[in-house]
């Protein structure tokens, strides 16, 4: 107990934060979910609703460089509060359309890409401030934690959010998640204190120079690079599934925003298991092994048996399995990633890791929703009485489950390939900073 104690104790902070950031977290996923739905009801297109996500993740791609550089120069509470308020203001203006009926299309993708603008800047500063108010030895239970607070919003989401849209509509979602957004702000502003910058940030350093360092420092460090390589491709892969899932869920046989929901609160109570044996393991001996094991077991499992089963029994199964592991392999590339790369240097590196890795994130979500709708699906309404038809059925749907096949053997090459890297094992024979 009084271990437990001390525990709490030392995390106090840490913990605050990630509980008020986590419930803001549900109700933005909530309006996100929301606003798939009242997408996919519009056009009935894989690729409108993926196009939301290319415009969220574009950002990344465009902009991390220079939102790194500006986490390491300035205070990481304040980068915070402007960019929570920032992108809380254009859920509003969401709200504001949809009760006047003027909502469309284009109006969620200026949104979606504004708001991704603001996490772009976020999220190094977030990383930052995580590393600064939690000791370094608990640095794998913040991937944990991380993982627990997004099981439960997997869980609670799609469950609350279809509840409240149907009994009081799509409005009331989007005001709950401004309420969020108010909570987490004022705690933030109000109970929770980070450290100003350290005597080693780069105050005096040129914009350009600190531009470049984040690259510069990652060419030293191949082990480093070659991860962040590796999640790249995996990235891509794990993105056309998401632009896939929601519309094999709503179009196939058998399928409902019901069903959606189900196994969407599955793989949100596979993710909260894993996060709990995650919290609770030992250290591992080879963290490096235990990411690439994982990887490789949730391409192996999930995306086969979503293109194979044809009812909501084995779509569980298949998210109950695709995402058991994740939240062990999240914890121990966090626990690489913070103790590897220096405090001082994680705002910068860690924005250069965002255009490397993330890059290939709204190049998947088109390719996915363009090759279902365009490609795979024309293709299994020619297939009737045929072997392809008898594997993956017919109707709306059975393109998207052959488009699941697919990128379920090329996540499997992509795992074997890197795991075979001799630069990613480096960080096995290197000491943490």
């Amino acid at each position: 107990m009084k271990n437990f104690l001390k525990t709490l104790c030392e995390m106090r902070v840490f913990l605050l934060l990630w509980l008020s950031q986590s419930f803001s977290a549900l109700g933005s996923s909530m309006t996100a979910y929301a606003l798939v739905i009242w997408s996919y009801r519009q056009n009935g297109s894989a690729l409108d609703t993926a196009f939301l996500m290319v415009c969220s993740y574009a950002p990344y791609v465009l902009c991390s460089i220079f939102a790194g550089t500006l986490s390491d120069r300035w205070d990481k509470k304040k980068i915070m509060l402007i960019c929570d308020s920032a992108a809380a203001f254009s859920t509003l203006l969401v709200l504001m359309l949809f009760l006047t009926q003027s909502l469309e299309m284009w109006h969620i993708y200026i949104v979606n890409a504004f708001s991704g603008l603001m996490n772009t800047v976020q999220q190094p500063a977030s990383e930052v401030a995580i590393s600064r108010v939690l000791p370094k030895k608990y640095y794998q239970k913040e991937g944990s934690f991380r993982y627990l607070s997004s099981s439960v919003n997997s869980i609670f989401t799609p469950v609350i959010t279809t509840a409240i849209i149907g009994i009081f509509g799509m409005n009331t979602v989007i005001m709950f998640d401004l309420f969020t957004f108010l909570v987490a702000f004022l705690i933030l502003l109000f109970f929770i204190k980070i450290p100003v910058n350290s005597p080693d940030d780069i105050q005096n350093e040129s914009f350009l120079h600190s531009m470049k360092s984040g690259m510069n420092w990652l060419k030293k460090e191949p082990g480093i690079f070659t991860l962040i390589m590796f999640l790249s491709p995996i990235n891509l892969v794990a993105s056309m599934y998401e632009a896939v899932f929601p519309s094999m869920m709503l179009s196939r046989n058998g399928g409902s925003e019901k069903i959606m929901g189900i196994v969407n609160a599955v793989i949100g109570i596979s993710t909260l298991l894993g996060s709990i044996v995650a919290s609770v393991s030992k250290t591992a001996k080879s963290r490096v092994k235990v990411i690439c094991n994982c990887l490789l077991f949730s391409m192996s499992t999930e995306n086969f048996l979503l293109a194979f089963g044809q009812n909501v029994w084995i779509w569980s199964i298949a998210g109950f399995l695709g995402w058991i592991t994740i939240p062990l392999m999240n914890t121990n590339l966090s626990a690489v990633m913070r103790l590897k790369i220096p405090e001082s240097m994680q705002g910068r590196v860690y924005s250069v890791r965002n255009s490397l890795q993330f890059f290939t994130i709204p190049i998947g979500y088109f390719i996915g929703g363009f090759a279902v709708d365009c490609v795979f699906e024309p293709f299994m309404s020619s297939q009737n009485n045929s072997i392809i038809s008898t594997l993956f059925g017919t109707g709306k749907g059975s393109g998207a489950a052959l488009f699941f096949f697919v990128i379920g053997f090329l996540g499997i090459i992509i795992c074997l390939y890197f795991r075979s890297r001799e630069s990613i094992w480096q960080l096995e024979s290197e000491k943490d900073e």
